[in-house]
């Protein structure tokens, strides 16, 4: 789907473009999103440049992603998408800068280019360009990846409060790894969006002058370029804590199991001596004084409780239980 967006008083309109049709001049932003081959042969046609296809964007080497082209700047980064769902993914998402234009380019439907959209639609300034919708891009971009960090931050402190202040004395052990899991998946994918878009923010900032960009413009690449990287420190901060709770929530694991064991193991040794004694009243010889004795049988039940007791109380003297 090829969408054009012109700015029309203090909104932006946004309309959509058959492969057959043709591009208004007053466009600043192009959005393709799953372009088919007929609309990235148009937008090429039209603007004279070459539209990356969906191998090309998936590349992870630097130069493949952040170059320069007939006069057009090709920027791509990963992104984030469906952060909220149990089944986060990443996709990645060309800018492409070109005569005060922006092309997008991109195979799914990450939540900063509605809110951009939305934003511009209620008020939009009169003098839009490709590159301030850019900017607001990028920034909408950075925030959204903070606040995926904030809630994974919150996430988890309630994981951590479970294990180490729960007074619940059994644990959903299967559901607090799922969730660790679930959130160290989610911080790496974050972690990794980040610096995608530092090394695009970079490359942006060492672009300014040749485009000539005001200094206000300069100005927010350099604290978005702060931002960016005081977020990817956070998240790798999120990163070890999670390793931490795991590792913390394997070692309660392995307590809980040494505890069963010991249980079956001193259950062992209490009724091995009674087993013991069971035993040598069992066999069957000929002459055995007891068999005979009238409180034989009382005798051999007082010895196996004596024989169960001491060991137990063995145990607890030495604190083993």
């Amino acid at each position: 789907m090829l969408s054009v967006n012109i700015p029309r008083g203090a909104t932006l309109d946004r309309t959509i473009v058959a492969p057959d049709g043709a591009i208004p001049p007053g466009a600043v932003w192009l959005d393709l999103l799953c372009p088919s081959p007929p609309e990235s042969k148009l937008v090429e046609q039209a603007l004279r440049l070459e539209v990356p296809t969906r191998e090309e964007m998936q590349e992870i080497e630097p130069t493949s992603r952040l170059y320069a082209e007939n006069g057009a700047r090709y920027m791509t980064a990963t992104m984030m998408c469906r952060s909220e769902t149990d089944n986060p993914t990443t996709t990645a998402v060309t800018f492409i800068l070109s005569d005060r234009r922006l092309i997008t380019v991109r195979y799914d439907e990450p939540r900063p280019f509605t809110l951009v959209a939305n934003k511009f639609a209620r008020a939009c300034p009169p003098t839009l360009t490709g590159e301030l919708v850019l900017m607001e891009l990028l920034d909408a971009i950075v925030d959204r990846a903070a606040d995926i960090l904030e809630r994974i931050s919150a996430e988890v402190d309630r994981i951590s409060q479970t294990i180490f202040t729960s007074k619940e004395r059994s644990l959903d052990y299967r559901a607090i790894m799922t969730s660790i899991g679930r959130q160290g998946d989610l911080t790496s994918k974050v972690r990794e969006c980040l610096v995608s878009i530092g090394r695009l923010l970079l490359y942006l900032a060492n672009e300014a002058d040749t485009m000539r960009w005001a200094k206000d413009q300069r100005a927010s690449l350099k604290g978005m370029q702060r931002d960016a990287q005081s977020l990817s420190d956070h998240a790798t901060y999120l990163a070890n804590k999670i390793t931490f709770l795991l590792d913390a929530m394997v070692g309660v694991i392995s307590i809980e199991q040494n505890n069963i064991i010991k249980i079956f193991s001193v259950a062992a040794v209490v009724f091995m001596p009674p087993t013991l004694i069971a035993s040598l009243y069992g066999m069957n010889f000929k002459h055995m004084p007891e068999l005979d004795w009238g409180f034989g049988y009382p005798l051999a039940i007082v010895l196996m409780i004596v024989a169960a007791i001491i060991p137990y109380v063995f145990f607890k003297i030495k604190r083993w239980l």
